[in-house]
């Protein structure tokens, strides 16, 4: 049975791409966060598996090959011919930033009850990843929270990214509820410095930190692109630079890097009390050396890159001439 089990969204992403007469096409390329989290620890050795509904529609079966391929565990995978598969347009808004369109009105992933959740799967994994966008309706959001305090009552590692998108929610009130209401479960959280902010209400970096350890959280990660990441605990903070690379596409980086930083995790074999700053140092650096070459391809998963080629990257060095 996999290690990592990760609950939520997939979708098909069709990310814009310009040619070389200027106009403009979109490419389909599978995506979805937790979905994204399982695929990588899979590429790096570490059985996981994913949860969650897709139509039964072309975009469904799509993503479901995508993630056999990829050796994810589906026996968690749905397929409802009453719900369509999610869809989301990803293009650049006129401040040259990441954009999205997303076709997810009573979609198939928002249709996940928590009676259609497999508990054998997380009776038998170590950790369990999940995200913050099943909480955007029920009855999804009812499966996801269930699902967790499951995990947690038996004694699963809980990873948790609240992964911010402000156009899938009705207020920012309901969505900064719901996303809060889960910490307490949560023993590792990936946050970029927006959903920090957000998430805390706090707007410089230490007060935010302290906050979510204060809740009880053991570990916080913080993305920062190309400045690379902050890993946080109770015993200290430490940040680490990113490596250089060409960026082409920041599209699934983050969830490349988490994906990397959970398989170290977990191949240390390691519970989340015995983890030190050591063992942190190991997985940031991991997971920054990940997320940096998957930014240097177009899309999420295929741009993910091989254990291979990210020890080639880590023994290059980091880039040390950012400035911080």
């Amino acid at each position: 049975m996999p290690d990592i089990i990760t609950i939520g969204e997939m979708l098909v992403d069709f990310t814009s791409v310009t040619a070389d007469d200027g106009s403009v096409y979109y490419k389909r390329n599978p995506g979805g966060a937790p979905a994204n989290v399982a695929v990588m620890a899979s590429k790096l050795g570490v059985s996981s598996g994913f949860i969650g509904k897709l139509g039964n529609d072309m975009f469904g079966h799509y993503l479901k090959d995508v993630l056999e391929r990829e050796r994810v565990d589906t026996k968690g995978v749905i397929l409802d011919k009453n719900f369509s598969t999610t869809l989301a347009f990803v293009g650049k808004d006129e401040d040259d930033q990441r954009c999205f369109v997303f076709y997810r009105k009573n979609s198939a992933d928002l249709n996940l009850s928590f009676s259609e959740v497999d508990l054998k799967l997380i009776d038998k994994c170590r950790l369990l990843h999940f995200g913050s966008l099943l909480f955007t309706a029920e009855p999804s959001k009812s499966a996801a929270i269930n699902t967790v305090e499951y995990a947690k009552e038996h004694g699963k590692i809980i990873s948790y990214d609240p992964n911010w998108r402000e156009q899938l929610w009705e207020s920012k009130d309901e969505a900064l509820k719901a996303m809060r209401s889960v910490l307490r479960y949560v023993d590792i959280i990936k946050v970029s410095e927006l959903e920090l902010q957000i998430l805390t209400d706090c707007a410089t970096l230490l007060p935010s930190i302290a906050k979510l350890l204060n809740s009880g959280i053991k570990i916080v990660c913080i993305t920062q692109g190309a400045k690379g990441c902050v890993i946080a605990t109770k015993h200290g903070i430490e940040r680490f630079p990113a490596f250089k690379v060409e960026t082409v596409d920041t599209l699934g980086a983050g969830d490349s890097f988490f994906g990397a930083f959970l398989s170290r995790l977990v191949l240390s074999g390691k519970s989340i009390d015995e983890i030190g700053m050591s063992d942190l140092h190991e997985f940031a650096i991991y997971g920054n050396a990940c997320g940096a070459l998957s930014s240097a391809k177009v899309g999420a998963i295929p741009a993910m890159p091989t254990h291979e080629e990210i020890t080639a990257l880590i023994a290059k060095g980091p880039d040390t001439n950012v400035k911080r």
